[in-house]
C-alpha cells in the first residue's frame, strides 16, 4: 500500500505539473486581457504599457509561466488584479461553499438514488420499474438550471418563502446556511440521483446474471441473503467509482447553481475573473479543481483495497 501510494502521488505530482501548463496557456489563450478591462477600447498607448508592465504582460510567456510555478510551488498564488486581495484566501473561501454543495448533494443524491434502482432492479419489468425509469428519464433530461428555477418557482409561490440572498456560513449560523443551501443542494442532487438509480439498477441487474446469484437462488438460498451478501458486496465497487465520477462532475460544474442562487461558490468566483480576465485567480483557481480531481481518483483506488481486502493495488 505505501510503494502504491508513493508511487500515485509521484505520478500526480507530474501530471499537476502538466497541469499547470496546460491551465496557464488555457488562461492566456482568452481574448482580450485585465488592461483592455480596466482601460477599455480607447485606452491610452502610455497607461496600456504601464498597467502591462506592472502586471508582467511584457515579459515572455515562458518568463510568465516559469514565475508563477516558482511561486506557487511555494504557496504562494499572488493576489488578484482586480480585487486587490490575496488568491490563495478569496480561493480557500470560494472552495469551502463548493466542497459543503458538493458533499451534500452526493449524500443527498445517494440517498435519492440508491434506494430507487435497488427498488426497480428488484422489480424488473413491473410498474415499479417502469415508474423509476420515466423518473430517472425526466431527471437526465432536464436540464439543472430549469430545475433550480422550478423549485425556486414553487417554494416561493407554494410555501411564500425564498431563501436567503446571502450566503452565511455553518459556522456562523446552522440554520441559515442550511436555508441557503436547500435548494441548490436538492437541484443538483436530483439530477444525480436520476443517474445513480439508472446505474444501481443496471448493476443489480447483470449481477442477478451472474453464475454464483443462480447456484444461490437454486441452492434456495434467500432473496435477502442474496442481496446483502452477495450482490450489494459486488457492485460496491463500481458504485464507488461512480460516486468518485458524480463528486468530479458537480466540483466542475457547480457554476450554473452557484450563479443562480448567488453561491460565492468556486465556479461563479471563476466565472467572474473569466469575465475581468483575472489570471492569478483564474489560474489558481482552475489548479484547484485539477488537483482535487487528483485526490478524488486517489481515494477512490485507495477505497478499493477497503472494500475488498483481496484487490491488490498495482
Amino acid at each position: 500500500m505505501a510503494i502504491y501510494l508513493a508511487k500515485r502521488l509521484a505520478a500526480s505530482a507530474v501530471t499537476a505539473l502538466l497541469a499547470s501548463l496546460v491551465v496557464f496557456l488555457l488562461v492566456r489563450s482568452v481574448p482580450g486581457d485585465v488592461v483592455g478591462q480596466m482601460l477599455g477600447q480607447t485606452s491610452d498607448p502610455v497607461a496600456a504599457k504601464a498597467l502591462r508592465e506592472f502586471f508582467g504582460l511584457d515579459q515572455p510567456i515562458w518568463r510568465q509561466y516559469f514565475g508563477w510555478l516558482a511561486r506557487v510551488l511555494t504557496a504562494d498564488f499572488g493576489t488578484s488584479w482586480t480585487r486587490g486581495q490575496p488568491v490563495l484566501g478569496m480561493i480557500g473561501a470560494a472552495l469551502a461553499v463548493t466542497i459543503q454543495l458538493a458533499f451534500a448533494t452526493l449524500f443527498l443524491a445517494t440517498l435519492i438514488g440508491v434506494p430507487l434502482g435497488i427498488l426497480a432492479a428488484m422489480h424488473e419489468g413491473g410498474a415499479i420499474d417502469r415508474t423509476v425509469q420515466a423518473l430517472n428519464l425526466l431527471g437526465l433530461a432536464a436540464p439543472v438550471f430549469w430545475i433550480g428555477l422550478m423549485l425556486l418557482v414553487g417554494v416561493s409561490s407554494g410555501f411564500d418563502w425564498s431563501p436567503p440572498l446571502m450566503y452565511v456560513p455553518p459556522t456562523q449560523s446552522l440554520f441559515e446556511n442550511l436555508s441557503i443551501m436547500a435548494l441548490p443542494v436538492l437541484s443538483l442532487a436530483l439530477l444525480q440521483a436520476a443517474a445513480y438509480s439508472q446505474f444501481v439498477r443496471q448493476s443489480i441487474i447483470s449481477a442477478l446474471g451472474q453464475d454464483y446469484v443462480r447456484t444461490a437462488i437454486a441452492k434456495g438460498v434467500s432473496t435477502r441473503v442474496i442481496f446483502f451478501k452477495h450482490l450489494l458486496r459486488n457492485i460496491a465497487i463500481p458504485l464507488v467509482t461512480f460516486m468518485g465520477l458524480i463528486l468530479i462532475q458537480i466540483l466542475g460544474g457547480a457554476v450554473i447553481i452557484e450563479s443562480l442562487f448567488a453561491l460565492p461558490g468556486l465556479g461563479r468566483l471563476l466565472l467572474s475573473s473569466i469575465e475581468t480576465r483575472d489570471y492569478p485567480v483564474l489560474q489558481a483557481g482552475l489548479l484547484a479543481v485539477v488537483v482535487i480531481a487528483m485526490l478524488v481518483n486517489l481515494a477512490v483506488d485507495l477505497s478499493y483495497r477497503i472494500i475488498d481486502p483481496r484487490v491488490r493495488l498495482s
